[in-house]
């Protein structure tokens, strides 16, 4: 069985690579950082992800995390400049396994993609606890080795997260089903803000905040990354146009039954998303609080829900723009909420059923 002791060369310091080279500096293996930009790797490197390679490095693992136009090259380059594994974390992972087809290193090729990351990008944005829980696609070709699958699985362990096995084909149907398409949609609900009247922008609340959340993605990196998933995205995104045609056509007609119906199949579709710990979803009821807008409130409000013995099982927070008030939203399980509701009034907050 492969043991990864390292070094880990990562090429590529944005979010992710620092990120993977903070996890790994965590366990304590010598990292080795490269990049196109030399103020990336020093900036990584004063975060504690590694040190920039040297001549005469020799790495056990190399990670490449280049934005998704260059995968094929850096990594079919990394397979020759030395006897070490390669693994990618790209979002698209059958270009890269085309890429490295036919080249006689192509056994010591791995692909993997980390369901975690940020609207922030680059080097500052990363962190250690970045793939804690996570699930984090393994995806060998059909010559990929036995070995350097499982010095890639311990890598995926090491980093915290949760290794989810596919196929580079049935990968990339699956992102385009969880990431790609619902980026576009998010996309094109925050298109339809950005010339929006100011008084009607005035009303933006947090269901629009939540809807749009990731259409603030940096909009070079997610075009090369549906780009490269094009027969993925292409496929949903015809059966997205053709549900619209049926939306458009049922508010047009007044057919409340049909409208009702695409909603319902919504809702189920909320439902099949894995809830806590991979487990079945739970029904859930928001908590919404009234919480005034300065230094120490929250903090204050977090300590009255855990004495109240409810879980959060989530929190956003929506600001007024008229008053110094937060309306903050507690998620809990549907059946603790009226508890934590009257435990919080009898503590002063102001609650909103």
């Amino acid at each position: 069985m492969s043991e990864l002791r390292g070094p880990v060369e990562i090429i590529g310091t944005g979010l992710l690579g620092t990120s993977i080279g903070l996890a790994c500096r965590r366990a304590g293996l010598e990292v080795l950082l490269t990049d196109a930009s030399p103020e990336h790797v020093r900036t990584a490197s004063g975060l504690g992800a590694g040190r920039p390679v040297r001549d005469g490095d020799r790495p056990q693992l190399v990670v490449v995390a280049v934005p998704p136009d260059h995968l094929g090259t850096v990594i079919t380059a990394s397979l020759r400049a030395s006897d070490a594994v390669v693994t990618d974390v790209g979002s698209v992972k059958s270009g890269p396994a085309a890429a490295v087809a036919g080249e006689p290193r192509a056994h010591r090729y791995v692909g993997s993609h980390p369901m975690a990351g940020s609207e922030r990008s680059g080097p500052l944005a990363g962190s250690a606890s970045l793939f804690d829980g996570r699930p984090w696609a393994i995806t060998p070709h059909a010559g990929s080795d036995p070995d350097a699958v499982e010095l890639v699985e311990e890598l995926v362990r090491l980093c915290g997260a949760v290794p989810v096995w596919l196929t580079p084909e049935e990968h990339d149907r699956a992102v385009a089903r969880t990431s790609h398409v619902p980026h576009l949609l998010a996309s094109l609900a925050a298109a339809r803000l950005a010339d929006g009247p100011e008084n009607h922008l005035a009303l933006s609340g947090q269901g629009v905040r939540d809807v749009t959340r990731v259409a603030a993605g940096d909009p070079r990196l997610y075009g090369q990354i549906v780009s490269a998933n094009a027969a993925a995205v292409l496929t949903l995104l015809g059966e997205v146009r053709a549900e619209l045609d049926q939306v458009i056509d049922a508010v047009g007609r007044g057919d409340r039954g049909a409208l009702q119906g695409f909603l319902e199949q919504a809702v189920a579709g909320t439902r099949a998303i894995p809830g806590k710990h991979g487990g079945p979803t739970r029904p859930m009821r928001s908590v919404w609080v009234s919480v005034p807008d300065h230094p120490g409130e929250l903090a204050r409000l977090l300590a009255d829900s855990v004495a109240s013995e409810v879980n959060i099982e989530d929190i956003r927070i929506d600001h007024d723009p008229g008053r110094p008030v937060g309306l903050v939203e507690l998620v809990v399980e549907e059946r603790r909420a009226e508890h934590l509701l009257s435990s919080l009034e009898s503590r002063g907050w102001v609650t909103h059923r």
